[in-house]
Formats: C-alpha cells, sequence, structure tokens
C-alpha cells in the first residue's frame, strides 16, 4: 500500500485513474500507471480522486502559489516567446496544479495541459517532458495573445476552449468551465505577479 501513495499523487484532474497491479516472480506486489508489458498478468484498478477534480471549490485567492518548480523551462520559453512569467505560472497552475502527469478526460496532458492536436502543431513528442510540454503551451500562448490582441482574458479563453470557440462567441464563450478558468487564471497571474517582483 505504501508504494500507492506517491502514485495518486500522479492521478489526472478528471478525478478518475486506472492503476495497475501485478505480481512478479517473486511474489511482490506492484502498483503502476503504465499498462505492465512483457506478458505480465495484471488486474486493472479504478482509482477515484476527489481533491483532483477541477469541480471542487478552491480559494483561489489564497491557494499556495509555486514560484520555484521549473524555473529554467519556464524562463527560457517565456524569453524566446515574450509571455510574462507571471501568466505563464497561472495558466501551468490553473491547468495542471504543476503536475507533470496530469492528464485529463479530454486528453489534454502535462504541465499546461496540451491537446494531441497542440502537441502534433508544435512537433511535441514527449508531452509529460516540462521543456517540450512548457515551451509548445507558451509558444501557443504568444500565438493566442497576438490574435486577440494581447487581451489576456481572451486568450486564456482562447487556450481552455480553442480559439475558434472564443472567434465564434466574440468573446469569452458560455462555457462555465471557461468563465471558472478565465476568472482563475486572472486570480492567480495577479497573485504571481506579486509574488515574483
Amino acid at each position: 500500500m505504501r508504494f500507492l501513495i506517491p502514485l495518486l499523487l500522479l492521478l489526472p484532474l478528471g478525478g478518475e485513474a486506472q492503476v495497475y497491479r501485478f505480481v512478479d516472480e517473486n511474489g511482490v506486489i506492484h502498483y503502476t500507471d503504465q499498462k505492465p508489458r512483457n506478458g505480465q498478468r495484471f488486474k486493472t484498478i479504478r482509482v477515484k480522486c476527489r481533491g483532483c477534480n477541477w469541480n471542487r471549490a478552491v480559494d483561489w485567492k489564497n491557494v499556495a502559489l509555486v514560484t520555484d518548480a521549473y524555473g529554467q523551462e519556464i524562463l527560457r520559453a517565456c524569453d524566446r516567446y515574450g509571455v510574462d512569467e507571471s501568466l505563464v505560472r497561472a495558466i501551468i497552475h490553473a491547468e495542471s496544479s504543476f503536475k507533470r502527469h496530469a492528464l485529463s478526460d479530454a486528453g489534454a496532458q502535462g504541465l499546461m495541459q496540451l491537446m494531441p492536436d497542440t502537441q502534433r502543431r508544435f512537433g511535441v513528442t514527449s508531452p509529460y517532458t516540462p521543456s517540450q510540454n512548457i515551451d509548445a503551451g507558451v509558444r501557443y500562448l504568444r500565438i493566442l495573445l497576438d490574435l486577440f490582441d494581447q487581451d489576456i482574458r481572451l486568450a486564456s479563453a482562447a487556450y481552455n476552449a480553442g480559439e475558434n470557440a472564443v472567434r465564434q462567441y466574440g468573446g469569452i464563450p458560455p462555457y462555465q468551465e471557461t468563465r471558472n478558468f478565465v476568472d482563475r487564471v486572472e486570480i492567480l497571474r495577479s497573485r504571481y505577479s506579486r509574488a515574483l517582483l
């Protein structure tokens, strides 16, 4: 059971994960989030994670900030694409809470929750590698900021719901998830701006 605790930290944000349990030739029980190979017999276990559901009530004005994780990767991408670090940290915090193995129900992966189409668009071959994930996410964010005249709220909405949805509605789409995301990013960006001074 002690091996299961660290594994639970890798649960996807959607609230449920598949964990695989198998017993090796020495009778030792193993738990993993990767489907065992080499003919190993395994049992699939579904694990609920109440704390991983973004619909839960979170006080974004007081939640602990993460100001040091992935510093080099974030600063490198921010410098390369001219995006403010506080916005990038806010997006990562809102998307994955800085969990590099985050996986959404929709299939978004990694720190910046890149969808497979976005990964292909920016040549991401390893979405859980922080440097690749952050570089592609920040590059996409730069495109969205330019597309929506540097309007952070519209760029955030497009990051969450897609640029076509923002165009279609002429602003933030009427999706509760997207509206919550935009508000969350705005709160976190303001707090990160003060914290990173």
